[in-house]
Parts: C-alpha cells; sequence; structure tokens
C-alpha cells in the first residue's frame, strides 16, 4: 500500500466498530481499497477485527500517524489528523506497557493546575505535558519545561513518592533534548525512555 493510500485511510480510523462499507464512505475510497487499508492497519497492530466490524481505540489513529511519519509522510499533513486526545491516549499506553499507573488529565488544585498523563511505578512517578506542535521554537520550550517544573514540584507537595520526573512529550523531533534537565521526549522515543528510566534518574530532573 502506498503512502498517499495510508494517510487517506487515518481519517476512517474511529473509535469503535466500522464496517468496510462505511470506512469506504468515510474515506472516499471503494469498498476493495478500504479493505486493503483496514487489513494492512491490522497486519501493522492497528485495530482488531472482530464480529465481521473493524475495532478501533482512541490512540489508533496515532498509530498509524506516526507509521505514515516512518514512511515518510509530511508532519505537517499528519498533524492535520490528530487531535490532543489522540496524544495523551498513546502516551499513557507507552507507559501502561512499562507497568505504570497512569491516570489523565489529573487536576491539583491550590493552586490549580493539570497535568496531561501521571505513571507511578516503583513509586517515582513520571509526569507528562503532551505537546502537539510543530516547530516548537527554544522559548516555547522553556515556557513548557519551567510550567512542567512547577506542576511537578506541585505534585510532589501533594503526593509520597520517591521522585517525579517532569518529561514534555512532543509528536515531533526536537533538537533540544533537555532544558534544565528535563527531557524532550518524541512520542516514538518515550517507551526506550521508559526502558532506560530507573538507569537514568541522576540525569534527569526529580
Amino acid at each position: 500500500m502506498n503512502l498517499q493510500t495510508l494517510v487517506r485511510g487515518i481519517s476512517g480510523i474511529i473509535p469503535g466498530g466500522i464496517s468496510i462499507h462505511d470506512f469506504s464512505i468515510v474515506t472516499k475510497t471503494s469498498q476493495e481499497l478500504a479493505e486493503k487499508i483496514l487489513n494492512n492497519f491490522i497486519q501493522n497492530g492497528i485495530g482488531t477485527y472482530q464480529d465481521e466490524l473493524f475495532q478501533f481505540k482512541e490512540n489508533d489513529r496515532l498509530k498509524a500517524s506516526l507509521l505514515a511519519i516512518t514512511m515518510g509522510a509530511a508532519i505537517e499533513e499528519i498533524s492535520r489528523l490528530l487531535d490532543w486526545k489522540n496524544f495523551e491516549s498513546l502516551a499513557a499506553e507507552i507507559l501502561e506497557n512499562r507497568g505504570f499507573e497512569t491516570t489523565h488529565n489529573v487536576i491539583l488544585t491550590n493552586p490549580r493546575m493539570q497535568i496531561d498523563v501521571i505513571g507511578i511505578k516503583s513509586e517515582v512517578a513520571i509526569l507528562i505535558d503532551c505537546k502537539h506542535w510543530n516547530n516548537m521554537s527554544q522559548s516555547d520550550l522553556q515556557k513548557a519545561v519551567k510550567k512542567q517544573i512547577q506542576r511537578t514540584n506541585h505534585f510532589v507537595s501533594k503526593e509520597k513518592v520517591k521522585a517525579a520526573i517532569p518529561v514534555i512529550v512532543t509528536l515531533y523531533q526536537q533538537e533540544i533534548k533537555f532544558i534544565e534537565r528535563v527531557p524532550i521526549i518524541p512520542i516514538y522515543q518515550l517507551d526506550a525512555f521508559c526502558e532506560e528510566l530507573y538507569g537514568n534518574l541522576e540525569e534527569i530532573y526529580s
């Protein structure tokens, strides 16, 4: 399947079950091509087939988008197909697959602050701020890091953990890897970061 066809199929990834017929309507493709796209998604671990319907979860659209980006799709084009919910869901799933207990959109009070995703494992917390932006400037990243450090300090004042690590997770690869020892991680590297976390705690803000 060529890249253009794959990208066209991303718009048809809707949480829940969808038939080949309905998928072809949403993506404006023939039923034959729609079936090929859907089967390709399944082969790449995107969605499942059950009761004659293709079943998708919240984060499957982002998974397909990342696949398209690795195949050479323009990031600007792909970003228009995503929203922040897709992004946060995948970040949480990556942490869960590494054994973290996760929560979404956590609200802290006095003062009020919101954290996109929190994962806790062995009394170590990862606090993620998801940035679904393209071409973030260094000043944008610095502002995001400053706010995430404030959220992390506020979280630590209320929760008993051995360490709390602020992290900025982006859809795009940034030139800057750390600001004030806070990691700037593209989503496709988050799993590797979690795997290596405990060996690198001293290098990371906590």
